[in-house]
């Protein structure tokens, strides 16, 4: 389905999407999934997707510009005296994101073409919404982190966390806020930390699909960069948002609503199974 054929209201209705569940710990790839099964949505145009994500990546950097900024400034510092990337909180963050992000890749790499067909599977998407929902909900029983950055070995739990998050239904940031904050990181550190390490991910995806797209003009037409802009609006509220629950300890109000998804999936799979 080529970009140009989608309408000004499909671009701000997939904006919304991508923007709110990319960052609310509801599991993005949970919602296309749901999509495809309910509404039979097709792939979607690689213009749209690559600029949808760009939108987001780019409410991140907006909203973790301070942290971007400290952890740059502190890298600069690292690479004349390593020895701050295990003395400095800035420091041991960068090492932390680094550590992280290797079972993020091995795992993802590993899984990605084989959990593919199981987006349209019913029972491993509303599995993987109930995972979220333990994931978040558990977050209610955890008390108040007392550090700042994770060592090593409790950074490479977070990778697995979020590598495993390319299951369908599991969310990213629900699982890596969650891990982080039963590893004794304080909620506001968690919420930054997670989307701290989603940045080398998430621009690597859309550096590689920048690479496969053979039209460059078809990202300057007006639906596909009126989705970016709306991703990237939904985006910054979303995690203006999500920041406030993790502050209050209220992240766990998501469970409130993944649990319902979860059923309302298998329900929906079991009508149109038994319509066929």
């Amino acid at each position: 389905m080529p970009a140009e054929s989608v309408s000004l209201a499909e671009s701000i209705a997939l904006g919304v999407i991508q923007g709110a569940t990319e960052f609310l710990p509801v599991s993005s790839d949970g919602h296309l999934a749901i999509g495809a099964m309910v509404f039979g949505w097709q792939e979607m145009p690689l213009p749209f997707s690559v600029l949808l994500h760009a939108g987001t990546f780019v409410a991140t950097l907006i909203l973790l510009r301070h942290d971007v900024r400290a952890l740059l400034s502190e890298l600069v510092r690292c690479v004349r005296s390593p020895r701050r990337l295990w003395t400095e909180t800035a420091g041991k963050t960068i090492l932390a994101v680094v550590v992280a992000s290797i079972p993020t890749a091995v795992i993802g790499f590993l899984l990605k073409d084989f959990v593919e067909p199981w987006s349209g599977n019913p029972l491993v998407v509303a599995g993987c919404l109930v995972w979220s929902a333990i994931n978040v909900g558990s977050t209610r029983f955890v008390k108040e982190g007392e550090q700042d950055a994770l060592s090593p070995s409790r950074a490479f739990l977070v990778g697995i966390a979020q590598g495993l998050a390319v299951l369908p239904g599991l969310s990213r940031s629900g699982s890596t806020i969650a891990v982080a904050m039963w590893l004794g990181l304080r909620g506001r550190a968690a919420f930054s930390y997670s989307f701290l390490l989603s940045l080398p991910a998430v621009g690597g995806a859309i550096a590689l699909e920048m690479k496969d797209a053979h039209n460059g003009s078809a990202f300057f037409t007006l639906p596909v960069l009126v989705g970016a802009l709306t991703a990237f609006g939904v985006g910054v509220a979303a995690l203006l948002l999500l920041r406030k629950l993790v502050d209050r300890g209220r992240i766990w109000v998501f469970a409130l609503y993944l649990v319902p998804l979860a059923i309302a999936v298998l329900v929906v799979a079991s009508v149109a199974g038994g319509a066929r």
